[in-house]
């Protein structure tokens, strides 16, 4: 086996990013900065969506990323918008929320089952930002046992009429875009279709809007579907696919949380950081309690290991191979460490983390381990390929 090998070049696995993504990276960490930063704060305790910030993210190309080029797209794929994520993230986690749904569930989603016509309808305004996409899987009854949705699609001839709430829809009350999961069977997998539903379609509405723990920022709702008709080309791959569509979908999806909880847990690690660099002597050294130097070293350490597993996944459906459990991987550990993280700095920095930008990292990170699959469902889904294979 030895005689066999020698001479054989080395295989590399290349964890250098391209000048390109490294130009990209550093204009998105300048733009989160400049322009997500200094107002965070401000729209949580308002409530504010940050419209303005999200209008100049789409003058900046970043509500295009997964859509192809000759739709208008950038087509920079799934790792560029981790890398993006991140930082817009560390900065803001209720406008990177907005971005992340934008392009992984809604872009790449119109991108991978639209048709021509549908493709060329909804992409123009969707990459310029005159329209958000909002992705409606959930209902009080379908969370993560997905396939138990009951809102119904009725064939009507010319006509699709579509019947019944979505809850905890992101973005849902910004969008002009609404991707809609509804049962057309009786089957519980087979019988699920999906559609492309507008805002201004009669018989849609905007319901209550849910109070949150954290990411205030980030508007979730209820969709109300009553009587809405559509015509018959709205209709998202084939009938009795959409659990096809969904799945796949939320592996992109996956990936975005991911990269927003890998921006939280960098974001409590610099606070961390910034804090235990106060604590000198005289002379300078350092005089942090080694308790929290370890804690420090250990996050720095799984910031860089979840990264990796992150962007793995990325790469694997960048080039359309399968990735599900990979990105379930990266979302478990991700935002588990995003969890970790945030509680660490509020600890560590005691007083002022129960008061500070601490406290609300430690109240953006929860959802991280609930939304796009909580933590369990990517248990199941990671035990399923590991007992599989």
């Amino acid at each position: 086996m030895t005689d066999t090998l020698a001479g054989t070049t080395p295989q590399f696995v290349d964890f250098q990013l391209s000048e390109t993504l490294t130009a990209f990276q550093a204009g998105c960490r300048e733009f989160a900065e400049s322009e997500l930063a200094p107002h965070a704060a401000a729209w949580e305790r308002n409530h504010e969506f940050p419209e303005e910030a999200i209008q100049k993210a789409a003058r900046l190309g970043y509500l295009r990323i997964t859509t192809p080029v000759e739709y208008g797209g950038t087509a920079l794929g799934n790792l560029a918008s981790c890398i993006m994520l991140e930082e817009l993230n560390a900065a803001c986690p209720a406008a990177g929320v907005t971005i992340s749904v934008h392009n992984s569930l809604c872009c790449s989603l119109l991108a991978n089952w639209g048709t021509e016509e549908q493709k060329r309808t909804y992409f123009p305004k969707l990459v310029s930002g005159e329209w958000l996409g909002a992705y409606c899987l959930s209902e009080a009854g379908s969370g993560s046992d997905a396939a138990a949705l009951v809102c119904r699609a009725r064939d009507d001839g010319d006509a699709w009429v579509l019947d019944g709430p979505k809850l905890w829809i992101t973005t849902g009350s910004e969008a002009g875009l609404f991707l809609v999961f509804a049962r057309t069977g009786e089957d519980r997998v087979k019988g699920i279709s999906a559609f492309l539903v507008e805002r201004g379609d009669p018989g849609v509405g905007i319901g209550k809007k849910e109070r949150k723990l954290g990411l205030t920022a980030s508007p979730t709702v209820e969709i109300l579907l009553e009587n809405v008709r559509i015509p018959k080309d709205r209709l998202l791959g084939e009938v009795g696919r959409g659990f096809n569509v969904a799945l796949d979908t939320l592996d992109g999806g996956r990936l975005g949380i991911a990269s927003q909880a890998l921006g939280i847990a960098r974001a409590a690690h610099d606070l961390i950081r910034d804090h235990l660099r106060t604590q000198v002597d005289a002379k300078g050294r350092s005089t942090a309690h080694q308790s929290a130097q370890w804690e420090l070293a250990d996050l720095a350490a799984d910031i860089d290991a979840c990264r990796l597993l992150t962007w793995r996944a990325a790469v694997l459906r960048d080039s359309k191979l399968p990735c599900g459990a990979k990105a379930s991987m990266a979302k478990l550990k991700c935002s588990q460490l995003a969890n970790r993280a945030a509680r660490a700095a509020v600890s560590i920095l005691g007083e002022s983390g129960l008061a500070g930008p601490a406290e609300k990292l430690m109240r953006d990170a929860r959802i991280t381990e609930i939304y796009e699959g909580a933590t369990d469902i990517q248990r199941l889904v990671i035990a399923r390929e590991v007992l599989g294979g």
